[in-house]
C-alpha cells in the first residue's frame, strides 16, 4: 500500500446521516492522496455500518471503534494510526467543496505551516448563521497572531506536531481546539497559520442552541481562557453529540 500525503482522521457520534454527506465530499475531492481514518466513539445508531459500507469505495478506509467517548480522545486515537504527512481532523458534519483538499494541500506547503486553522463558510446559509460564522472567523482572524483559536471540526496538522504539543488534551470539555492552536503558535520550533481555503459546517449547534446563545458560550470560554486559564474544572459545560 502507497503511504499517503495526507490522513484524514472523521471523529463520530450517532452520525448515521451526516456522514455519508461528508464522506460523498471527500469521494469527489479533485486531490485524492489520503486515507481515511473513522474513529467512532461508542455510536448507538448505525454510523458503524453506514461507514461499512462506504468503506469499500476509499483505497485507504480504516474502521476504529472506541469504547469510551470523547472529542480529544478520539481524535488523539485517529491520530496514532496516522501515516501521512499531514493530519486533516475533521467532525462529521462537515461539508467540502471539490477542490478543498488541493487548494489546502497548496497552502500548507506554500506557506510551509505545521498546524494551520480553517475558517467556516456561510455560503447557502440564512442570514442570521452568515453573520454567526463571521463573527466566529473575525474572532479567530483577530486572534491568530498573539492568542490563537481554532475550530476542530477542521484543522490541520503533522504527526510530528501532534506529537510534540501532546495532541489534544482530553481533560478538555470545551476549547480543546483552541488549546490545540495555542501549543502550535507557542512550540518554537512549529509554524502555525490560518488558511484562506474555508470549510462548510453544518448549522445545527447553532439551530439548537442559538446563534447568540453560541457566540457567548465560546466568547465567555476564550476570555475566561485568556485570563484565568483551560477550563479544567468544567466552568463552561458543554457536551460531546448533545444535539437531536
Amino acid at each position: 500500500m502507497n503511504i499517503p500525503r495526507l490522513s484524514i482522521v472523521i471523529i463520530t457520534l450517532n452520525e448515521e446521516v451526516r456522514l455519508p454527506r461528508l464522506l460523498s465530499d471527500l469521494e469527489c475531492q479533485t486531490w485524492k492522496d489520503f486515507e481515511i481514518i473513522h474513529v467512532d466513539s461508542n455510536s448507538t445508531d448505525s454510523t458503524i455500518d453506514v461507514s461499512a459500507d462506504w468503506q469499500r469505495k476509499f483505497a485507504n478506509y480504516s474502521i476504529i471503534e472506541m469504547d469510551k467517548r470523547g472529542v480529544s480522545l478520539g481524535r488523539n486515537t485517529g491520530a496514532s494510526y496516522a501515516q501521512g504527512q499531514h493530519i486533516l481532523f475533521l467532525d462529521a458534519d462537515v461539508r467540502l467543496h471539490p477542490n478543498f483538499l488541493w487548494n489546502a494541500i497548496c497552502e500548507l506547503y506554500n506557506k510551509e505551516l505545521d498546524v494551520a486553522a480553517v475558517c467556516m463558510s456561510g455560503e447557502g446559509l440564512p442570514l442570521k448563521h452568515r453573520l454567526g460564522y463571521s463573527a466566529f472567523n473575525l474572532g479567530i482572524q483577530l486572534t491568530s497572531g498573539f492568542y490563537p483559536t481554532a475550530v476542530g471540526a477542521c484543522i490541520f496538522s503533522t504527526p510530528e506536531a501532534h506529537n510534540l504539543i501532546g495532541g489534544f488534551d482530553e481533560r478538555l470539555q470545551l476549547c480543546e481546539d483552541c488549546n490545540y492552536a495555542l501549543k502550535a503558535k507557542r512550540e518554537k520550533s512549529l509554524r502555525f497559520g490560518l488558511l484562506r481555503t474555508k470549510f462548510s459546517f453544518d448549522p445545527r449547534r447553532l439551530n439548537q442552541d442559538g446563534t447568540l446563545k453560541t457566540g457567548l458560550t465560546y466568547l465567555r470560554a476564550n476570555v475566561h481562557r485568556f485570563f484565568k486559564g483551560e477550563l479544567y474544572q468544567g466552568e463552561i459545560r458543554y457536551e460531546f453529540g448533545h444535539y437531536k
